[in-house]
């Protein structure tokens, strides 16, 4: 999964990437074994030969909310990094990890879960039922 993120980064920005891949690797897998208990990853594989290769990735990042009078305990989504390899788009599968994080939120009991998607991924996740919302607001802020 860190090498589709550096991938995937490498692809779509703009700007240079000011970490190595080496380092980014070593600290993504890190960040991956810090964070098992609030992110999940999906990922997807191709087996050409006897190994599977991964060609696709999402995670669901598990938020816990403020408890209220009606639920006390309270849990949303985040799904972020969506991202399925060049040579493997336009064939379904991006829906499909939309789909399966979709799944594993319910059976989590999430609320609700929300993406922050790129103007070019916006119709795949509205037809897996995401929606804009006038309540939903967020502020850049400076690092």
């Amino acid at each position: 999964m860190a090498e589709l993120r550096y991938r995937w980064l490498s692809e779509t920005s703009d700007e240079p990437l000011t970490v190595e891949r080496a380092e980014f690797v070593s600290h993504f897998i890190n960040w991956a074994r810090e964070n098992t208990s609030t992110h999940r990853c999906l990922v997807l594989t191709r087996t050409a030969t006897a190994t599977a290769t991964v060609i696709g990735m999402a995670w669901l990042a598990v938020l816990p909310r403020v408890p209220s009078p009606r639920a006390l305990h309270r849990t949303s989504g985040d799904l972020q990094c969506v991202y399925v390899i060049p040579e493997e788009r336009n064939t379904g599968l991006g829906g499909h990890l939309i789909d399966a994080i979709l799944s594993t939120a319910q059976t989590l009991g999430l609320e609700r879960v929300t993406v922050h998607s790129s103007p070019r991924a916006i119709p795949a996740y509205a037809r897996h039922g995401f929606e804009p919302s006038p309540r939903l607001l967020h502020s850049h802020l400076a690092p």
